[in-house]
Parts: structure tokens; C-alpha cells; sequence
């Protein structure tokens, strides 16, 4: 019994030096990982200096496959690309916003990054998702890569993306009067929205077809795309519409998004719709 109970104490003795002898061995003597800061580039100086100092907001260009759906054909946007896109959200939708409500307002209320993709996001049905906004926190906008400041129209569709995810925002920051909302066209709401013409939309109190999809979207899709429309241009949109019906409940809606600007932020809407004009045509009429 000795013997064995030596023989014991003998082999775990061994073992814990062997043990301590393989941990001296395979410590590393320095860190394997690398701290080492990428230098930046004057893009990345620029953007530190124009969101992230401005307005605490991150700006995401670089691939990172954790901010996209890996499902989806997509990529980063071309470097060369990158600050005319986010010199017109500047302007349009940052500059409006800031003159409006206030310095500190994009500030208090805003995404805290934006995420741009190069390429479109284009879904089974073969409809365009052209923004996302994520928990209030993220928006990522897509076909950064096809911008044109040449191009009105094309300018326009890129900040009525910002535009519209940031209504979301500020939905989530203050609620709109939905009960008052959903009463005005409940019969036009359908998942099936991309089936629909834009004009036949229209005819039922719809300012496009996506807002149709919901209640939600229907708010964020008025007050969007009145924000990307001149006075002018609205109001000759209005005169086109034929059902006195449509047109009722297009102008119910309009006041309501008037009222939350005021009720919600004490901020004058149309002020804000002629500020993002004035930036518009800034930003054309300077290549």
C-alpha cells in the first residue's frame, strides 16, 4: 500500500512540473495582437471633423460585413464617392434640420452612425430597399456608388432616403398621432404596395405606393417626400390628383405631419421644407 501511495505522489509530482515547465515554454513573451491605429486618410479627417465632432455621428465606409446582410449582393462604396454623398446629406438633410430646429437639435436626435453601401439592394421582388433605418441608432443607405449631383432627380431619391429613415427617428423619439392617421385611408394599406402604380396610389390618398405598406411608413413617406419637393412642386402634385377623395385625405395627412413638427418639436415644417429646397439648389448649382 506504501509503495503504491508513493508511486502516486511520485507520477502527480512529475506531471506538475511538467505541466509548469509547457507553461513556461508557451507563454509568449509579447502580445500577439496588433494595436497598431490605421493611419487616416484626409476623407477620414474630413468626416471626423464634419459628423463625428459636429454631430456624434460615425460614418461607416469601409467594409465591415457585421453592419450588411451577407445574404445580399452588396459592397463597399468607391472611395471617390464618399464625400459627395455625405456632402449632400450635409447640406440637405443636417444643415435643414440644424437652421430649423436648432444647433443642438440633429445633435440630441440622430442616428449614431451611417453605414454606406456602394451597390443596390435589391430585393426578390424586385423592388430597391434604399435605406434602413436600425433601432434609431443605424442608417445605412444604399447606391451611394450611382450619385449625381448633375441629376436633380437623382439627388433627390438619395436624401429622401436620410429624409424618410429619419421621421422613423423621430417617431421613436415622439409618436405621431396614429389613431387620427390610421382612420383617413385604412382601406389602402397592402403588403402587396410594389403591385401598385405610383399614380393609382395617388388616386386613393397614397403619396406613393411604398406607403402603403403601413400606417408607419405612409407618415414617413409624407412627410419625406414633401420635405424633397418645392412648394411649387407640391402643390402641382396636388392639383393633378382627380378624386376629391384622394385629394381630402392627401392634405388630412400633409396637416397632420405639420401639427407633429409643431406639437412634438415646436418646429415650423414648411420653414423646413423651403430650408431643404434652398440646400438643394445649393448643392446642383455647386458641382
Amino acid at each position: 500500500m506504501k509503495k503504491v501511495k508513493y508511486y502516486k505522489i511520485a507520477v502527480f509530482a512529475s506531471v506538475l512540473v511538467a505541466l509548469n515547465a509547457c507553461s513556461h515554454e508557451e507563454q509568449p513573451t509579447a502580445s500577439q495582437l496588433d494595436y497598431t491605429q490605421p493611419e487616416k486618410t484626409p476623407l477620414d479627417n474630413w468626416i471626423g471633423a464634419s459628423y463625428l465632432d459636429s454631430y456624434n455621428i460615425n460614418v461607416q465606409y469601409k467594409w465591415n460585413q457585421n453592419t450588411v446582410d451577407n445574404n445580399r449582393f452588396l459592397f463597399p462604396p468607391a472611395v471617390e464617392k464618399v464625400k459627395p454623398a455625405l456632402e449632400i446629406v450635409q447640406k440637405i438633410w443636417l444643415d435643414s434640420y440644424s437652421t430649423i430646429g436648432g444647433a443642438d437639435f440633429v445633435k440630441k436626435i440622430a442616428p449614431r452612425e451611417i453605414v454606406l453601401i456602394g451597390g443596390v439592394n435589391l430585393n426578390s421582388v424586385g423592388t430597391r430597399t434604399l435605406g434602413i433605418a436600425e433601432g434609431g441608432q443605424r442608417v445605412t443607405l444604399f447606391e451611394t456608388d450611382y450619385i449625381d449631383k448633375n441629376d436633380r432627380a437623382n439627388v433627390s431619391e438619395f436624401i429622401h432616403t436620410i429624409q424618410h429613415e429619419y421621421i422613423h427617428i423621430l417617431n421613436q423619439n415622439k409618436p405621431f398621432d396614429e389613431k387620427s392617421w390610421a382612420v383617413l385611408t385604412p382601406g389602402g394599406y397592402t403588403a402587396d404596395w410594389y403591385n401598385f402604380d405610383v399614380p393609382e396610389s395617388n388616386e386613393i390618398g397614397f403619396i406613393t405606393s411604398y406607403a402603403r405598406s403601413n400606417i408607419n411608413e405612409d407618415f414617413a413617406e409624407t412627410a419625406a417626400m414633401i420635405l424633397i419637393s418645392s412648394k411649387v412642386e407640391y402643390a402641382e402634385f396636388l392639383d393633378g390628383i382627380e378624386s376629391p377623395t384622394a385629394y381630402a385625405a392627401l392634405k388630412a395627412k400633409e396637416a397632420l405631419v405639420v401639427k407633429y413638427f409643431k406639437d412634438a418639436f415646436n418646429m415650423d415644417f414648411y420653414a423646413l421644407r423651403d430650408e431643404a429646397e434652398k440646400n438643394t439648389n445649393f448643392v446642383i448649382n455647386n458641382k
